[in-house]
């Protein structure tokens, strides 16, 4: 059974959606420190031609607290600000019609709490990618918060009966294969694929929102597309 744990993202870039789709079970790591101009509550989607942050506005947000543990704001204006800058910027997207009402059901979550507010999203593009791996969060199923580091996605991996734990390319200083072979288990790095499709932009900006890919490429390429990573 191959296993991802990761940091629930904002509409994440398509190598954390081929991360999902390399794996049979994907852990949202919601329980962990917040992290400030990160990608947890924002990503860059494409207006005018040029890149642009959207961004999920938070209460009180500080790296003192865990990602479960901080709310969003509750100017419930955001979420339709974000969505009419959608609406502005894709307007014109061969795909714009496809994806509207997905990136309506993402953007309009009424979750108040930041962890359920991206778990709704991250679930919402599961189902609309129709991706196999089932989605856990941390938060719910383990308890094991007294272990740090590496030490803890051992114990989730040994928890979950893993066989092989599969990991971002920026997890490789992180962990050893020693130590989860002492496990019985294979470590294993996802190398994404990053293609060049048409966009707004003179010229080709990789790794933005999900959002922008569904919007130029549609849902079945882009599924496709999710299945098209190697692991090293």
């Amino acid at each position: 059974m191959r296993l991802a744990i990761m940091q629930p993202y904002f509409v994440p870039y398509i190598g954390y959606l081929q991360l999902m789709a390399a794996v049979d079970r994907f852990v949202l790591f919601d329980d962990v420190g917040f992290i400030k101009r990160g990608w947890i509550n924002r990503n860059r989607i494409m207006v005018g031609g040029r890149e642009h942050w959207m961004t999920i506005p938070l209460r009180a947000a500080s790296q003192n607290l865990l990602i479960n543990q901080i709310a969003v704001s509750e100017d419930s204006a955001w979420r339709s600000k974000l969505l009419k800058t959608v609406e502005q910027s894709y307007r014109k997207a061969p795909f714009y019609a496809e994806t509207m009402p997905l990136a309506q059901d993402i953007l309009g979550c009424p979750e108040t709490m930041l962890a359920p507010y991206l778990r709704c999203s991250l679930i919402a593009l599961h189902a609309w990618l129709e991706l196999p791996c089932q989605i856990i969060a941390t938060s719910s199923h383990y308890e094991n918060q007294h272990y740090k580091g590496a030490q803890r996605i051992l114990d989730i991996c040994r928890q979950e009966h893993a066989s092989v734990y599969v990991n971002a390319p920026g997890g490789k200083h992180l962990y050893a294969a020693a130590d989860f072979a002492a496990l019985g288990m294979q470590l294993r790095f996802l190398k994404p694929r990053l293609d060049a499709y048409a966009q707004d932009g003179a010229t080709f900006t990789p790794g933005l929102s999900i959002i922008d890919v569904l919007m130029h490429q549609g849902r079945a390429a882009t599924r496709q597309a999710l299945f098209s990573a190697a692991l090293e």
